[in-house]
């Protein structure tokens, strides 16, 4: 099986995200992790919580080898196998499939706006009652300064892509609570980054 592929930023920001998970989740459940990625955060998360099943899942048919190789590296059985997962798809998974928590780091910035409120409405319909949608990246903030790194960031990804950018909280917020999420906390991060919980809006 071939080495699996590397990210220094995945590297960097997994200890401090565990850090919070450990805060934010009961013992035992299960997770989804939308863009997975070289799957780095989901190895790092199974290891450090037994007791969590994960399914890591990606749009690349190419990321999902480099997923399965380091899950395997680590001999890690409380990980399935690597799923094709495309956000804008309607339907991602059987409709019975429900996740305690779904996790979607550093996203929303490179992909098309469409993707946000595709993995809000994605979101919604696999949650388990009372689970958890986290999102974790950069965030451009009303009354927050933005800081000199992320706004270069902000140009160095609309250099790339006109589809890019930092996404703008509020803009969030307004299309998870179309698909009937609400933010339930804020955590600042290294590197200027947020992590942001959703959970479903209870019914009245």
């Amino acid at each position: 099986m071939s080495q699996p592929d590397f990210s220094p930023a995945a590297d960097r920001n997994k200890e401090p995200i565990l850090d919070l998970l450990h805060q934010l989740l009961p013992e035992r459940g299960s997770a989804l992790e939308i863009a997975s990625g070289t799957g780095q955060h989901v190895a790092w998360f199974a290891a450090n919580l037994p007791n969590w099943s994960w399914q890591p899942s990606d749009a690349q048919l190419n990321g999902l080898p480099s997923i399965a190789a380091r899950v395997a590296q680590l001999d890690l059985s409380n990980v399935r196998a690597p799923l094709l997962l495309d956000v804008m798809a309607a339907h991602w998974l059987p409709d019975d499939a429900r996740f305690d928590a779904i996790y979607c780091a550093n996203m929303l910035h490179i992909s098309p706006w469409a993707t946000c409120a595709a993995l809000m409405r994605g979101s919604a319909r696999h949650l388990a009652p009372g689970g958890v949608l986290i999102t974790y990246g950069p965030y451009l903030e009303s009354g927050v300064a933005t800081s000199a790194g992320n706004l270069a960031f902000d140009q160095s990804l609309r250099a790339q892509s006109p589809a890019w950018g930092i996404r703008r909280s509020k803009d969030v917020e307004r299309e998870a609570a179309g698909a009937g999420l609400q933010l339930s906390a804020r955590h600042a991060m290294p590197a200027n980054n947020l992590l942001l919980v959703w959970k479903q809006v209870s019914a009245t």
